[in-house]
């Protein structure tokens, strides 16, 4: 699905200097083609064929198993925590009588300054801290959201739990990426995986939880009759701390070579390199005369440090027309798919009780039991986008744009339902296929941006979803979240993202990450 004249590589468009050649490269049979603003750039793009080709000759072993695995944590907690929100509304909103919209804006504002924030300190500081510090921030104000005695002390927490949340799949996409193999890129998408994990743990929970200790939606409430929700938080707080711990004391996460190469810090991105090697019980021949070259050394002084870089990394994503088209289209389409997701998303519990009092079995605990089924149904979306990506003639972008079709279709579909039962198959279908854009959209993101921009990249576009995010429940202030309208507006949304991802200029499908 390649388009005439675009760039094999975004190192086209994302270089930092002005006049541009082209020379093709070939590294293991793939052809890459870069621009070569100057000898020094030449130089670089040498010297990243060497340490991919050293990680590749390593392959994919004990280490990255176990770092597939903690990374997962990010994604199954990125899906839990605001999950947990949309489940409690219900409950949230008989207790303290304020609009429920109030209290997901409140979540997704901290949610949209965490993947703004953390992104960038991942690019300026390293991925290593940014790794491990969201989780625990999410998870003990998590813990502290339990007990909040008041609804605006609530809002609070849950923003800064957002704030922890937002950055996770920024910063736990970047590092894998840039740790695994090329041969084992689609192993990025398949990390959803653990995203409709969490979904599913969180929904599990919740159904018991919410049935037996919560008020019926829309009567008298006092706290006593109503402590699920409380019990659902503490319960996400702790497994996010449990995550945490394993990931701090049991894993052991090196800074990825790729970022501190792109840094200038030859001879850590070596020993990384040997050290993941020596883990995994595989040879390696890399050693530092290898990608060492003086002529670089000037290049990593004050300028590249704190503000300056930060400005240096987000001028590069708009350095030229493929670059700027590029970043420009990831920015909207995650925007326009998490206005659609968010809408429907956060107030489906609200649709499900609702449309369950017109068909006559609106009981909590049939709505609940109906979320979990509708999150199990998207159990194999991962696995099966995994191998999409993969396909020659989708690739990334074709199977971003097949999954966004279909997902607005069931979408459509749900709104001709007549009873409880067609309302529960259409949403099942409908989480089948959004969980497959998820899965795409997070790999497809990372991939198209270049190490030195990877951290930036992913948090501008994932910035602009939680922005976007934010305006969905400002809009759930304005229309009924019981009626049909989110449907109709998410379906729009998502059809036209779909068909904007087959214009994204770059297709990662067969390359390597650079």
């Amino acid at each position: 699905m390649g388009t005439p004249g675009s760039p094999t590589s975004l190192s086209d468009g994302f270089s930092e200097s002005s006049p541009v050649t082209k020379q093709s490269l070939t590294e293991k049979g793939t052809e890459i083609q870069h621009s070569i603003p100057s000898d020094s750039a030449n130089n670089r793009v040498d010297k990243l064929k060497i340490l991919n080709s050293a990680i590749q000759d390593i392959g994919f072993g004990k280490y990255h198993r176990r770092l597939f695995f903690v990374s997962g944590f990010g994604w199954f907690i990125d899906s839990a925590f605001p999950i947990v929100t949309s489940l409690i509304l219900p409950a949230i909103v008989s207790e303290y009588k304020y609009p429920g919209a109030v209290l997901v804006l409140a979540a997704n504002a901290g949610q949209l300054c965490g993947a703004l924030i953390w992104g960038l300190v991942c690019d300026v500081q390293g991925r290593r801290w940014p790794f491990n510090v969201t989780l625990l921030v999410a998870g003990v104000f998590g813990l502290a959201a339990g007990g909040a005695p008041t609804f605006v002390t609530l809002s609070v927490l849950m923003a800064i739990v957002g704030f922890g949340v937002g950055g996770n799949i920024p910063v736990d996409s970047a590092i894998f990426l840039e740790f695994i193999p090329s041969t084992h890129q689609y192993l990025l998408t398949a990390l959803a995986t653990f995203w409709i994990l969490g979904l599913i743990f969180v929904n599990l929970i919740a159904w018991p939880l919410m049935a037996n200790f919560s008020c019926q939606y829309n009567t008298d409430c006092q706290r006593a009759d109503n402590m699920g929700w409380r019990y659902l938080l503490f319960t996400i707080g702790g497994v996010t701390l449990a995550f945490w711990v394993i990931r701090f004391f049991a894993f052991h996460l090196y800074e990825s070579p790729r970022y501190l190469m792109g840094r200038g810090r030859v001879e850590e991105a070596v020993g990384v390199v040997q050290k993941v090697a020596k883990f995994n019980g595989a040879s390696c021949t890399l050693r530092v005369e290898d990608l060492k070259d003086e002529t670089e050394e000037a290049e990593f002084g004050d300028d590249h440090q704190g503000f300056a870089y930060v400005l240096q990394r987000l001028r590069s994503l708009f350095a030229c027309k493929q670059a700027a088209l590029s970043t420009s289209l990831l920015i909207v389409i995650w925007s326009v798919l998490s206005l659609g997701t968010t809408l429907y998303n956060s107030f489906l519990p609200f649709l499900l009780t609702a449309r369950g009092a017109t068909f006559g079995d609106a009981s909590i605990a049939i709505a609940y039991r109906n979320q979990l089924i509708i999150s199990v149904s998207g159990i194999l979306s991962p696995f099966i986008a995994s191998q999409a990506v993969e396909v020659p003639a989708l690739g990334r972008r074709g199977a971003l744009c097949g999954f966004c079709v279909l997902t607005g279709t069931f979408l459509l579909a749900s709104t001709t339902a007549g009873d409880s039962t067609t309302l529960l198959g259409w949403n099942c279908g409908y989480s089948f296929c959004s969980n497959g854009v998820f899965s795409v959209l997070y790999s497809f993101t990372s991939e198209v941006f270049p190490t030195k921009n990877r951290g930036t990249g992913n948090a501008i576009a994932s910035m602009s979803g939680r922005m976007f995010g934010v305006i969905a429940p400002l809009i759930g202030l304005y229309v009924d979240v019981t009626t049909a309208v989110p449907a109709y507006i998410g379906a729009s949304l998502m059809i036209a993202a779909g068909f904007l991802a087959l214009l994204v200029p770059y297709e990662p499908r067969g390359k390597d990450a650079i």
